[in-house]
């Protein structure tokens, strides 16, 4: 492994670049960010590095977008070892094409391959890796409202051993895809499943790293939960208490305007949802991180302790929830004000409509 740390600073890569002689036409790239979607269409070119335990982090280079060749015995195709992140490039009014807080996930990047025993790519390098995907596709960053470039660095072992042991080869990559909402029919309360079968992560597993086998876990509940009509999932631990949803933390709002999220190992360490609780000390708000149970949940809502519940992430910002669900009930949410809000303020923070007084934006293409 890399003996990195967040404070270390790491020389520039020297990044080849190899330009896609198939790239889209800029009549084809226009008709595509018109109405791009979410995680459907992808840029012309991606970003690789390799590691190797003899030679660390060499080989950077940027390259057309296309299939990755594999030994059918590499290692994350049986063992799992794989990680990723997700992040935006933002267009501004200025042209300029920015992003938010990139050094938290360079940090989370690190903290998810200690936990899955890969190479923690130093941050700089983290942060160089989307500045060269965004110096050759800069034009794939949509201009229209509430889209973005989507960016997701991710990380896989790639030796060819079946040995079980951590991988002394691995392969970074980042890759980019034009994004309209999350939500395509708009900002609207979502419907919840309350899962009480299946359960995310357990104590002292993999659930706050960014790994695909979180994510993988979430998919049968995700599937089950679309089928009772609801739009996400939400898992509880072992003793009852909330977790996350399959992709987003929850808040809670109480009536005194005091903002609760769950705390747990096993919850992903938001970077939207941290910016939303920033956002709210601003604003003179309390801010609790503590674990919460079902039973609080549903009883502070029939109290009116409990005033809105929504759900946060990168992809999606901010959703209120409108119901949690389950085989035994059906609870409606309050609605409040407070959600919008914060997703309001921290969209023109992350658009440039907005001063930036806690420097989270950096200029990729500067």
């Amino acid at each position: 492994m890399t003996d990195t740390t967040e404070t270390a600073q790491a020389a520039a890569l020297e990044f080849t670049v190899t330009k896609n002689l198939a790239a889209k036409s800029p009549a084809e790239r226009d008709a595509i960010l018109a109405d791009p979607g979410f995680g459907t269409h992808f840029t012309d070119h991606m970003v690789d590095i390799c590691w190797s335990e003899r030679g660390g982090w060499h080989r950077p280079r940027v390259s057309p977008y296309g299939p990755i060749s594999l030994d059918p015995a590499a290692a994350v195709l049986h063992y799992g070892q794989e990680i990723f992140e997700g992040i935006k490039a933002y267009r501004h009014a200025d042209g300029g094409i920015y992003t938010f807080r990139p050094e938290e996930n360079g940090k989370r990047l690190q903290r998810s391959a200690r936990r899955l025993a890969l190479p923690e790519l130093p941050v700089d390098y983290f942060v160089q890796s989307l500045r060269e995907l965004v110096a050759v596709d800069g034009a794939w960053v949509p201009s229209g409202e509430d889209q973005s470039l989507y960016l997701r660095p991710f990380m896989f072992a790639k030796e060819a051993f079946l040995g079980v042991r951590a991988a002394k080869k691995v392969a970074y990559y980042v890759i980019g895809s034009p994004a309209g909402s999350y939500w395509p029919r708009g900002i609207k309360p979502i419907n919840i499943w309350l899962e009480q079968t299946y359960q995310r992560a357990g104590k002292g597993g993999t659930g706050a790293a960014k790994t695909g086998g979180n994510y993988a876990a979430s998919l049968l509940p995700q599937a089950e939960a679309y089928e009772r009509g609801c739009d996400q999932v939400v898992f509880l631990d072992a003793d009852g208490y909330i977790e996350e949803l399959g992709g987003m933390n929850i808040l809670f709002v109480k009536k005194d305007g005091t903002l609760v999220t769950p705390a747990s190992d096993s919850i992903l360490d938001g970077i939207t949802r941290n910016s939303i609780l920033e956002l709210a000390r601003d604003r003179g708000l309390t801010v609790e991180q503590r674990p919460v149970s079902l039973t609080e949940w549903r009883e502070g809502v029939a109290s009116g302790d409990i005033t809105e519940v929504f759900a946060c992430g990168t992809a999606a910002v901010i959703s209120p929830i409108g119901l949690l669900k389950s085989d035994e009930f059906e609870d409606a949410q309050p609605i409040g004000e407070l959600a919008l809000s914060l997703r309001e303020e921290l969209t023109d923070i992350q658009y440039g409509r907005r001063e930036d007084t806690h420097g989270w934006l950096m200029r990729l293409d500067a």
